[in-house]
């Protein structure tokens, strides 16, 4: 029987320089979308999918990411007081169980797969999931959520993956399929951005994994990659030499780049799109917008 995934390391030590001057005192992933921060996503999304233990890699800076999930006693006192039973619900969705939640420093900026390293101390023997909060998925079932019941079916290492216009290859990691099997695809290699001319297929992975210890011991050799940083991504393309056990997963979903403004704001007009309480005078406001730009040309 395969060991279940109960753990997920958030790797959240970046600065969030694309969003200053709002990131010089806010963490990125604490930026909201409608009213719930980037973070709060995918928590959502880990707990969905089974996850237990919430491993975060952090800097310097991200005491305010840290408060987020701490109890606020008196906001619920009063919130309490006020009959205000809905916000409560709302505000306890936030709060973590102790000793549920871990924080670990990542000093250096060497890379994802530096920072994923980090955490190897908690992660010990087990499988376990990798989640970049940057990288936001509207779903029906969530996206970590489809990619743990593959997972029981095919063990090893696991990525998110998803379709990419040829141009766009060199800002992902793109897979070398072997074999193709609906949603699962078998991996055969992987390349960290690749030029155009040169990427083994459109398939891009995105900011999901799940992963086996192999690939910390992989990570533990240190070697430097694309960029002169620490590669996750060489770290699981060095299992697929020695294990053969990596796939790639088509995700049922649409993912937002959230680490860029574009993104960002794309994210939250869909998002709110999707609210009962906001969706009518969203439409209304972005239909007024198309009107005066049709009637200026």
């Amino acid at each position: 029987m395969r060991k279940k995934v109960t753990k997920a390391i958030f790797p959240v030590a970046g600065m969030g320089t694309r969003f200053l001057p709002a990131t010089k005192s806010v963490p990125k992933e604490i930026m909201t979308l409608v009213d719930r921060p980037l973070v709060q996503y995918a928590i959502d999304e880990a707990r969905a999918a089974g996850i237990k233990e919430f491993i975060f890699v952090t800097s310097r800076g991200k005491s305010a990411l840290e408060d987020y999930f701490d109890q606020h006693q008196i906001l619920e006192q009063e919130l309490r007081k006020k009959g205000k039973d809905e916000l409560l619900e709302t505000l306890k969705e936030t709060n973590m169980e102790s000793g549920a939640i871990a924080y670990i420093r990542q000093h250096k900026a060497l890379g994802l797969g530096h920072a994923v390293w980090c955490a190897r101390r908690l992660i010990a023997n087990e499988p376990f999931a990798v989640m970049l909060p940057d990288d936001v998925i509207a779903a029906e079932t969530p996206c970590l959520q489809q990619m743990v019941e593959a997972y029981e079916e095919t063990g090893g290492n696991m990525v998110a993956a998803m379709e990419v216009p040829p141009e766009k290859a060199s800002s992902y990691g793109v897979l070398d399929v072997a074999e193709e099997n609906g949603q699962v695809v078998k991996v055969k290699g992987m390349v960290e951005k690749p030029k155009a001319d040169e990427a083994p297929s459109n398939l891009a992975v995105i900011g999901r994994y799940i992963l086996s210890p192999t690939v910390l011991q992989n990570l533990n050799k240190m070697k430097h990659g694309a960029g002169g940083e620490i590669q996750l991504t060489d770290a699981i393309a060095e299992d697929i030499e020695t294990q053969n056990n990596v796939h790639g997963f088509r995700f049922r979903g649409q993912r937002f780049d959230c680490g860029s403004k574009a993104g960002f704001l794309q994210a939250t007009v869909a998002f709110a799109l999707a609210r009962d309480d906001l969706r009518d005078d969203l439409a209304r406001y972005l239909e007024d917008i198309v009107h005066i730009d049709k009637a200026a040309q």
